[in-house]
């Protein structure tokens, strides 16, 4: 099976570009913007001709889109995340490959769910931030645009590589400084957030699993549990062997108490937030994932505890 790979340099990519290659049966080609991909091709500034072009060569019989921006302001999300797709979406309805479409969606394209419910595929999405909007978009594309696709919504990525500027990231970061310095308290804000986290290892085989299925439209992919980041927080003291004192500082996340995953303002610039939640997502996320049993025969197989671990692992060894 030929496999075209978008965005195999990226967060999620790198992972599903392993298990693609640990697969005797696939014969995989990246694309991307970096020097070491296949072929070098801006989504965003390419145009669909010239991709059809390279389609029409390769000849995948499928093609998985990891490519995007988390980051940045609306018109760059925009551009990343929906124009590329299009661009995707345009090249595949033109080419004569008839390649089946993997694209790689998010949770937060639900936006803020009712605490203790599980969010399942038909749910009506609502985004609150300009990312969720994007992604949305980009879904809203991929499912008119009549071909042979499939979109996975992944829920909050964790595990080896994790950003530090994700919420994990972030608070593994902040537990190295303090171990660095011998301080004993650990002062973290937003730590009541709720999210379900999925282990980046799980989220490939997810991929691999939907590129070898003949499963459309929307598919969840998360573990089905949500996690209080406190939680996770003392997970993670545990995991690193921080004896201190986790220390939640009160009140809501505002411009001058940035929550763990948020960047925090410079003071000249200090204002109301845009939102409250840096995804948008409010204080809770739990996906339903039992389409994604029933129609990809997939489980999440790699626990928090264990995601948690490798991020520790990698932050303790930052210099």
């Amino acid at each position: 099976m030929r496999v075209l790979l978008i965005g195999a340099n990226g967060y999620l990519g790198r992972f599903v570009a392993d298990r693609l290659l640990a697969d005797p049966a696939v014969q995989l080609t990246a694309l991307g913007r970096g020097d070491d991909a296949d072929v070098r091709f801006d989504l965003a500034s390419g145009s669909p001709g010239a991709l059809t072009r390279f389609l029409d060569a390769v000849h995948p019989g499928v093609v998985i889109n990891c490519a995007g921006a988390t980051r940045g302001g609306a018109r760059e999300l925009t551009r990343h995340n929906t124009v590329a797709v299009a661009t995707v979406c345009e090249a595949l309805r033109r080419s004569g490959c008839g390649a089946r479409l993997v694209q790689i969606g998010c949770g937060a394209e639900y936006g803020p769910s009712q605490p203790g419910s599980s969010t399942a595929e038909d749910a009506v999405p609502r985004p609150g931030g300009p990312y969720g909007v994007s992604k949305l978009a980009a879904t809203e594309l991929v499912l008119g645009s009549g071909l042979d696709a499939v979109v996975l919504r992944v829920f909050s990525p964790a595990g080896p590589g994790t950003p530090a500027g994700s919420p994990l990231g972030r608070l593994a970061e902040a537990m190295r400084r303090a171990m660095q310095s011998g301080d004993g308290e650990l002062k973290l804000g937003g730590l009541g957030v709720q999210r379900d986290f999925i282990d980046v290892r799980d989220v490939a085989r997810a991929v691999h699993a939907a590129s070898l299925s003949a499963a459309q439209g929307v598919i969840n992919i998360g573990s089905g549990r949500a996690i209080r980041l406190r939680d996770a927080a003392a997970v993670l003291a545990r995991v690193a062997g921080y004896g201190g004192t986790l220390h939640e500082l009160d009140g809501p996340p505002g411009p001058m108490r940035a929550p763990i995953g948020h960047p925090r303002p410079e003071p000249d610039h200090a204002g109301p937030a845009a939102y409250p939640y840096p995804d948008g997502c409010g204080s809770w996320q739990q996906a339903d994932v039992r389409t994604a049993r029933d129609r990809l025969g997939w489980r999440p197989r790699i626990n928090l505890e264990e995601s948690l671990a490798d991020i520790w692992m990698e932050a303790a060894c930052r210099i």
